[in-house]
């Protein structure tokens, strides 16, 4: 261990409430980021934005690096919580901070730098897609990637209208956004790298007991787990690359 001034300082700010099984398993939604983000060396601190808790103007300095969750409540709603993400996340941009946001973080990152998100047209999207990598964009090519890569998906809202000067890095037949990149510093993936298979299924599972979601449509996103995998060691590169300035 390095002395902890020198050590790399990363937080997740958390957008939804653990469930009892993710909390059970993985030790809440932050333990899912840190198992997939976090390296020797670094100190990964959690901020429950959701319910309030957020880091002071002091505290924002000495993160390297923040990722934003997915959550339950819509990017495009304007509860207390959500409205204080989208000044937080405006400053973070003044300060070039790094910035990963995923699925509802995502949408809300886009939505802080000026775009627009929606209920998506063509409804939820939730099992594993292929994802259509822009083969247009430099910022890609240094990690050698290739052109698809299967991700889990598990959103019904969508970014309808992007940002100015932002780059589309990647779209999928459901979606148009699936990634995009604002500057070297922000960076939204509309799917789930950190998730695994289990995750969803007892997701789908919560969804189908609250009417989310029917259960023919539960039947089809249960089928595209047992029938595709994730690249998840791919995605996790990708994220950490671009979290830690390789990108």
């Amino acid at each position: 261990m390095g002395d902890i001034a020198q050590m790399k300082r990363y937080a997740v700010l958390l957008c939804a409430e653990d469930s009892e099984y993710v909390k059970k398993i993985y030790g809440g939604y932050f333990g899912v980021f840190v198992k997939m983000l976090a390296e020797e060396g670094e100190i990964w601190d959690v901020f429950r934005v959701c319910n309030g808790h957020f880091p002071s103007d002091d505290e924002i300095g000495v993160y390297d690096g923040f990722v934003i969750s997915g959550s339950c409540s819509d990017a495009h709603g304007n509860d207390v919580w959500i409205c204080k993400l989208l000044v937080l996340l405006n400053k973070l941009d003044l300060l070039n901070k790094k910035v990963l946001g995923i699925c509802f973080g995502h949408q809300v990152l886009a939505r802080a730098l000026g775009g627009k998100v929606t209920r998506a047209t063509s409804g939820w999207d939730i099992g594993i897609r292929n994802i259509n990598l822009s083969t247009s964009t430099k910022t890609l090519a240094n990690l050698k990637l290739p052109t698809r890569l299967s991700l889990i998906e598990c959103h019904r809202d969508e970014v309808c209208e992007l940002p100015p000067k932002v780059e589309v890095l990647a779209s999928s037949d459901k979606t148009g956004v699936e990634m995009f990149r604002y500057g070297n510093h922000i960076m939204g993936i509309q799917g789930h790298p950190e998730y695994t298979k289990d995750i969803l299924m007892q997701l789908i599972d919560r969804l189908l007991q609250r009417s989310y979601i029917e259960e023919g449509y539960a039947v089809k996103a249960r089928a595209s787990l047992d029938e595709n995998e994730p690249d998840r060691e791919v995605w996790r590169k990708l994220c950490t690359s671009f979290l830690k300035g390789k990108l």
